[in-house]
């Protein structure tokens, strides 16, 4: 028997809008006339097939890249990837990149004056399992400047984006943390509105949490529906 969907909307889900303009940058970067649909090319509808063979343990554990180990709080931050019905998403590529403890990114435009870490760059890749589930092994990342407005601050964030079969095929995100005061004062966040905005900060979970190791974090990601995960439109 065929199931009924309940129809829904982007807006439903709560994805922030492109033109936000307490988020400066959205002034810019959202588009000011109407969308033209552009033909799909190859390179847009296909992608690697074997994410696994990309991936590999050394992807996920982002403390231990260098000649010694990463500098700052260890975290675990493990979750699943599911659909609108809550099932599964197996196979899929799960991409995070984030600052250092000290909330610098390994990039040549960072030009915020905090140190680098040479044993942490930040980045990370993992492939779902057959329950929908990732897990990665990092740094907390500090919170820095943005210049966004008058002595404005990222709070503590992960970004996160999620492959599907093709390039095009993209999700991207960010995950905060609980208790984060940043949060409520951050026009990014904000920009999905509060019952959404729970969406994006994780939980902490002592089940995750390894004695001596790291604290744990849990952060689902939902593909679609009502209880979509707010993804970023810009």
């Amino acid at each position: 028997m065929m199931v009924e969907r309940e129809p829904y909307s982007p807006e439903d889900a709560g994805h922030p809008p492109s033109l936000h303009r307490p988020y400066g940058s959205t002034l810019k970067r959202s588009p000011g006339q109407p969308l033209v649909r552009i033909p799909q090319t190859l390179t847009e509808t296909t992608g690697p097939s074997n994410w696994a063979a990309l991936a590999g343990p050394s992807m996920t554990d982002l403390t231990r890249r260098g000649s010694a180990e990463a500098i700052g709080q260890r975290i675990i931050v493990s979750g699943r990837v599911l659909d609108d019905r809550g099932r599964p998403v197996a196979g899929t590529a799960v991409e995070l990149w984030q600052a250092n403890a000290a909330g610098r990114y390994m990039h040549h435009k960072d030009r915020w004056d905090a140190p680098l870490d040479p044993n942490f760059t930040g980045s990370g890749l993992a492939v779902t399992d057959d329950q929908g589930r990732y897990r990665f092994v990092t740094i907390r990342p500090g919170a820095y400047p943005w210049g966004n407005h008058s002595n404005a601050w990222r709070p503590e964030h992960i970004h996160f984006s999620v492959f599907g079969p093709a390039f095009a095929a993209r999700l991207v995100t960010q995950m905060y943390f609980p208790g984060d005061p940043l949060i409520a004062l951050d026009p990014i966040a904000n920009a999905s509105p509060p019952e959404a905005l729970e969406r994006l900060i994780s939980r902490f979970d002592l089940e995750t949490t390894e004695e001596a190791h790291a604290l744990g974090y849990v952060f689902d990601i939902v593909l679609r529906g009502r209880q979509a995960t707010p993804m970023e439109t810009d």
